[in-house]
């Protein structure tokens, strides 16, 4: 098995004078779920090497035995430090897409023609794919075979906009991912503020919030091997 993880490359916080990017919890909660599983794993971002990380996402308060395992690891870092540039890749070459959030997908990889199309041809081509957080907000022009959004009538989820609120940033950002979720025809649901909360609706997984992000990983790992079991023959 192999995970195409897809960061931001945008830092800048609105007009605010604020750092953002990936939230480090995102990445670093699936990056072990994957490695620990034994799964082989690419990162990439729009601009190649290493993306911005949200340095909020730093601060003692939100640090978990992931962040600072990933932090201690020199494999780890290396990987961050060298992505791939997202035009580089192929879903041809990866059996899932996993995307973390944080604030800066919602500039650049939600406007971004390579990522739109990455998701389109990952969940055409039969594969899961999973976003947690604000990276399902990257789905907003995303579309079906025949022009529809592609969220329209599934069950989706992602950073509510209480929990927005919450961080003080509702009129900072471009959009607001539920607000999107709802506008596009998505069955929009959510848990409590701060706890996991995931859904599944066929290929698409996503997940709500920073503690959502291993849970969602988890399931998209059952769900790969669901789907490579089925592919076997005799199966």
């Amino acid at each position: 098995m192999k995970v195409l993880i897809v960061l931001t490359s945008h830092d800048e916080l609105g007009n605010t004078g604020r750092k953002t990017g990936f939230w480090l919890e995102e990445l670093a909660a699936p990056y072990y779920r994957f490695r620990d599983a034994g799964i082989d794993l690419v990162l990439a971002s729009p601009k190649g090497g290493r993306p911005p990380l949200d340095p909020k996402s730093n601060e003692p308060a939100n640090q978990t035995d992931e962040t600072r395992r990933f932090e201690a690891d020199p494999e780890a870092m290396n990987a961050l430090a060298h992505t791939v540039r997202l035009d580089s890749v192929s879903t041809d070459d990866f059996d899932t897409v996993f995307y973390p959030g944080g604030h800066g997908p919602l500039w650049d990889l939600a406007e971004d023609a390579t990522s739109i199309r990455l998701i389109e041809a990952t969940l055409r081509a039969g594969k899961p794919l999973a976003l947690v957080c604000h990276a399902p907000g990257v789905l907003r022009h995303a579309v079906n075979t025949d022009g529809t959004p592609l969220v329209q009538g599934r069950k989706v989820t992602g950073f509510t906009n209480s929990e927005e609120e919450g961080v003080q940033l509702t009129e900072v950002v471009p959009f607001l991912v539920e607000d999107e979720l709802v506008r596009l025809g998505g069955h929009y649901s959510q848990g409590e503020d701060w706890a996991p909360y995931v859904l599944q609706d066929g290929l698409l997984i996503t997940g709500q919030n920073p503690a959502s992000s291993g849970p969602t990983a988890d399931a998209l790992i059952d769900l790969v091997a669901k789907i490579t079991a089925t592919d076997k023959p005799g199966a």
